[in-house]
């Protein structure tokens, strides 16, 4: 599909001009995750968000699930369904990202302002395996806090308004995600038998794409 055809379709799909210029440009997946690795991460100043994609970029910064939206929608005038896959954790923050197909292997695109759940090649077999590769780097502090991932759920079910050109926040997005049907990674008891992170690992916390402003340590 020629630029001018994508860009045709992102504004059928609900999306300004600009917007779907910015995002046709984007023609492998590859691209889209560079781009948000570039996109500037939202500290949320204001106030908890859930930006729409015509949002996310109108306001240029965008955490997780905002990224996870802008992945999706460009994934998907790439021919892939536009799909979000959601990790809840225990004590920590759930997290959210853009899974797609290539050749039958599955890979994805996350938006994070840290070293790890970043990027997957699509390497891996199944969603679970996908999942599981995200699990001994899902941390907080020393402790692995990965419980369980979502089936994808495909947003092309819901019309544009609900999470494309939303000038209002998406939290029906996020509850969708958040209801949508889970499957455990490990039990109570093994849980309870992980190891702890090394101190290198730890350290590592503190690199991130993005500065984080004092005001963000302060609150976190």
């Amino acid at each position: 599909m020629s630029l001018a055809a994508r860009i045709r379709l992102a504004q059928k799909r609900g999306l300004s001009l600009p917007a779907a210029r910015t995002l046709a440009r984007l023609s492998t997946p590859k691209a889209i995750q560079d781009f948000l690795v570039d996109f500037p991460q939202n500290f949320e100043p204001e106030g908890d968000t859930a930006r729409s994609v015509e949002q996310a970029l109108k306001h240029r910064r965008a955490h997780c699930i905002e990224g996870a939206m802008v992945a999706a929608f460009a994934l998907w005038l790439q021919g892939h369904p536009p799909l979000l896959l959601d990790f809840s954790a225990h004590q920590d923050m759930d997290h959210v990202i853009a899974p797609f197909r290539v050749n039958g292997k599955w890979g994805a695109i996350s938006k994070t302002n840290y070293v790890c759940l970043r990027w997957r090649d699509p390497v891996y077999r199944s969603v679970r395996e996908l999942a599981m590769s995200y699990f001994h780097e899902y941390a907080k502090g020393p402790r692995k806090t990965l419980r369980s991932y979502s089936k994808p759920y495909d947003l092309s079910r819901l019309p544009p308004e609900k999470w494309v050109n939303n000038p209002k926040d998406c939290w029906e997005i996020a509850d969708l995600i958040t209801a949508t049907r889970h499957y455990d990674i490990v039990n109570d008891a093994e849980a309870k038998a992980l190891r702890h992170r090394d101190d290198v690992e730890v350290r590592s916390d503190k690199i991130t794409v993005f500065p984080i402003p004092k005001w963000k340590h302060q609150r976190l």
